[in-house]
């Protein structure tokens, strides 16, 4: 609950933060609002585009492979028991040849979920860690995940590009320099609260993934274990291919998580410490 609340703050934030903005520059701009409009429609739909096809973008982006019962019983076992458990429809499965042991969850709704691992991670762990990590994709499936995340990308998008249509319409306008001023630090600034808010958001809805995980498996120490693993092999095994813009689907961040409380501002995970000691908490609770 608490992380949903936080979720609905940060999408209220941004939300104040677009029309701030807009405010801004609209006093601003004579001749710009067209250019404005094209750029807000432009980011709905490159958003709302991957939203609709996010998981044959995501599979085809790292060469996942859909597999059948036949081809990897075990997988599809544990996937079937843990949707049993989440109430949920069963997602498809996906395989992908890396050694980086990672995992993620794709698609808009149940009909079109599915749950990718990669050899690696199902070479490291264990049935009852792969359990975990399983259970924490199915939470992001439950969670309605890819919805919020798409949501909170494309009102960063539309942000990001009245604020460039403002930064280039301040050199053609004849206002006051105060003002001037005034607008051209709010296009600079508000693009960057806008990542950082998107990043949060992130954060928060992998806390709440991990919570929501260790319920459906019901062993927060086994997920708790796979973070632990998971951590030290992205480490030792980087995905060579993968993509920044990527990173918050993975249960892991592949480029490796943040050292430091500000890095930690620009990261689309919560440190592999912190989400351990929460799961622990859970046991203890």
């Amino acid at each position: 609950m608490l992380e949903n609340l936080k979720t609905a703050l940060l999408l209220g934030i941004m939300s104040i933060l677009l029309v701030i903005i807009c405010g801004f520059i609209g006093a601003v701009l004579n001749f710009g609002r067209v250019g404005i409009l094209i750029g807000l429609l432009f980011a709905i739909i490159m958003n709302f585009v991957s939203y609709f096809y996010s998981d044959k973008i995501a599979l085809s982006s790292y060469n996942a492979k859909l597999v059948s019962e036949q081809e990897s019983p075990n997988l599809h076992r544990i996937v079937s028991d843990l949707a049993k458990n989440a109430n949920i429809k069963k997602p498809k499965v996906a395989i992908i040849q890396s050694n980086d042991p990672n995992a993620f969850a794709t698609g808009r709704n149940q009909n079109n979920a599915v749950v990718a691992v990669t050899t690696g991670l199902l070479q490291m762990l264990n049935e009852d860690e792969l359990r975990g990590v399983l259970s924490h994709e199915l939470g992001h499936i439950r969670n309605k995940d890819i919805l919020i995340s798409s949501v909170a990308a494309t009102i960063a998008g539309i942000i990001v590009a009245i604020a460039d249509w403002g930064r280039f319409a301040t050199i053609f306008s004849d206002d006051d320099t105060s003002t001037l001023i005034g607008t051209l630090l709010i296009a600079i600034l508000a693009p960057i609260a806008a990542t950082i808010i998107q990043l949060a958001i992130s954060r928060n809805r992998e806390y709440k993934a991990d919570a929501v995980g260790a319920e459906i498996c019901g062993n927060p120490l086994a997920l708790a274990s796979a973070l632990r693993k998971i951590e030290f092999g992205t480490i030792q095994h980087p995905m060579s291919n993968a993509k920044s813009t990527d990173a918050h689907m993975f249960i892991m961040n592949p480029f490796g998580n943040a050292s430091s409380k500000i890095k930690n501002l620009f990261s689309t995970h919560p440190s592999t410490a912190d989400r351990i000691k929460r799961l622990e908490n859970m046991v203890g609770n």
